[in-house]
């Protein structure tokens, strides 16, 4: 099959796709369209939202809808790395026997990541980043297609441990999850009060994925969107000579050169669900706040001016 009768089988199949996590997920349709942009762009994300926005039935619909494994591991200031990895015993032979932990899924939920201690959020980070775990010295490969989503609560900050800049990086996007309308919050609450059991199907299988993956790899792309990327990135270090008076004035730290690949790799996941053949500046843009906001640093002045990420992203277009 050529690339071409790919990209519009992929099309058709990414429209089934949000049509059938619909049937459970009421709105949130630029949420869902990001946690699918980085599946098929082999990302993470990070889930920033408050508590009761339904985040685990999301993942857990979209596992469903994608024919995957999920698991959702909560995590607690005393979780260990084993707790996640998995850990070797004794078995009635007095060999040692690997156990597997929960890392061992295609999808991960890893919920609440900052309520574990740094060591703990290192084990994740380093299966999300080598797709394999070292356990006793010995090296495990992850099942594909990986993917971690993980979710922060921006409120109750006692007892949290953040992640640091270095690992926020990691994630692909970072995205936002509000409050639904009041129309959707009335749809939420007549389908979910009654007995009526709805059933997601399974349209995709892991190989369809990894093939997707690939195949969204090999989509082309005009020096000048990657030179717009790159620029863009650029654009958000205050030290730089493209830095823009505004990010001068409010950002202590720019985005660093893994922003400008996933840039240019959601770009083309954005550009290949809309039935294009290769991105262009337009879908750089529409990943771009997604992708910058949680790589931009904000100083104490951005703060007390109630000045955000996305309005400083925006005047970077």
């Amino acid at each position: 099959m050529s690339d071409v009768v790919a990209i519009e089988k992929f099309v058709t199949q990414f429209k089934d796709l949000k049509t059938e996590i619909a049937k459970i997920i009421i709105g949130q349709d630029e949420v869902v369209s990001q946690i699918l942009i980085s599946v098929f762009s082999g990302g993470h994300a990070l889930l920033i939202g408050v508590p009761g926005l339904a985040k685990t039935l999301m993942v857990n619909t979209i596992a469903q809808a994608l024919g995957l494994d999920f698991k959702r591991i909560q995590f607690t200031p005393d979780l260990m790395p084993s707790d996640i990895l998995g850990s070797e015993i004794l078995d009635e032979d007095r060999h040692f026997k690997f156990i597997k932990g929960p890392i061992f899924s295609n999808i991960i939920l890893a919920d609440e990541i900052n309520r574990t201690p740094p060591k703990t959020q290192a084990a994740l980070l380093e299966a999300m980043q080598e797709r394999a775990v070292t356990v006793a010295g010995h090296h495990y490969k992850l099942s594909l297609p990986y993917f971690v989503l993980a979710t922060q609560n921006p409120i109750e900050q006692e007892g949290t441990y953040p992640l640091p800049e270095a690992q926020l990086d990691r994630f692909m996007f970072a995205i936002n999850l509000d409050y639904p309308t009041f129309e959707e919050e009335v749809e939420v609450v007549k389908s979910t009060t009654t007995d009526k059991k709805i059933k997601v199907n399974a349209l995709f299988s892991a190989q369809q994925i990894i093939d997707f993956q690939h195949l969204i790899r090999r989509i082309p792309v005009a020096d000048n969107v990657i030179e717009y990327a790159v620029s863009m990135v650029g654009k958000t270090r205050p030290n730089s000579e493209l830095a823009p008076e505004l990010v001068k004035s409010y950002i202590d730290w720019g985005a660093g050169p893994r922003a400008s690949q996933n840039l240019i790799l959601a770009a083309k996941t954005h550009a290949a669900i809309n039935g294009k053949f290769s991105p262009d500046i337009e879908n750089v843009q529409a990943v771009a706040i997604g992708i910058l906001r949680h790589r931009i640093i904000k100083n104490y002045k951005a703060e007390a001016e109630n000045i955000t990420e996305e309005q400083i992203i925006k005047s970077l277009f």
